[in-house]
């Protein structure tokens, strides 16, 4: 089998139903936009981290994956099934939250990122992660998407700010605070 197909040469792609649309459309945008922040993740989870905190990036990676599924479909013609987000999903990322910042000093100052390279690809991925969430929740006003999708995300984007605080804390890097100049 190939990988390319040509026909998407044109401008144009199909979604999961096979509607074709253009490669710049809203749904397309979205989640092309989940795959940059898997990817970010992927990356994330090659660095010198924790086991523990590789394990749930790979659980991530494969939520991500199921967000992207469901965005690729277009839900008036779509008859695929897949895979589904549950609210244990959203649990998930909230207790490994709670869990993480149980170690962690109180924050007193914004962050401003850095500190490491490992630590800048978790704020890189933030970034990527609410862009996807505007995107995703622009596309709800104008499509289904399951609300899970961007609760998900809007979770997602907090769990990697912590993940940041985290990995600063387990290598002993000083959080780059910021000192506002007044």
């Amino acid at each position: 089998m190939k990988i390319y197909t040509k026909t998407g040469d044109k401008g144009f792609t199909s979604l999961i139903g096979g509607t074709r649309v253009a490669k710049y459309h809203i749904r397309i945008e979205s989640y092309g936009t989940i795959d940059e922040l898997n990817s970010y993740i992927g990356l994330i989870g090659d660095q010198d981290i924790d086991a523990a905190d590789k394990a749930m990036l790979k659980e991530i990676q494969d939520r991500l994956f199921t967000i992207g599924s469901s965005l690729a479909s277009d839900p008036e013609k779509s008859r695929m099934v897949i895979p589904d987000l549950h609210a244990r999903d959203i649990e998930l990322l909230e207790k490994e939250m709670d869990k993480m910042n149980g170690h962690l000093p109180e924050l007193r100052h914004f962050i401003l990122p850095g500190g490491s390279n490992t630590i800048s690809y978790c704020h890189i991925a933030r970034c990527v992660c609410r862009r996807a969430e505007r995107i995703t929740v622009q596309l709800a006003e104008q499509s289904a998407v399951d609300e899970k999708v961007n609760i998900y995300l809007n979770r997602l984007s907090d769990y990697l700010f912590t993940l940041a605080r985290k990995i600063a804390n387990d290598h002993k890097i000083p959080e780059n605070q910021w000192k506002p100049r007044v």
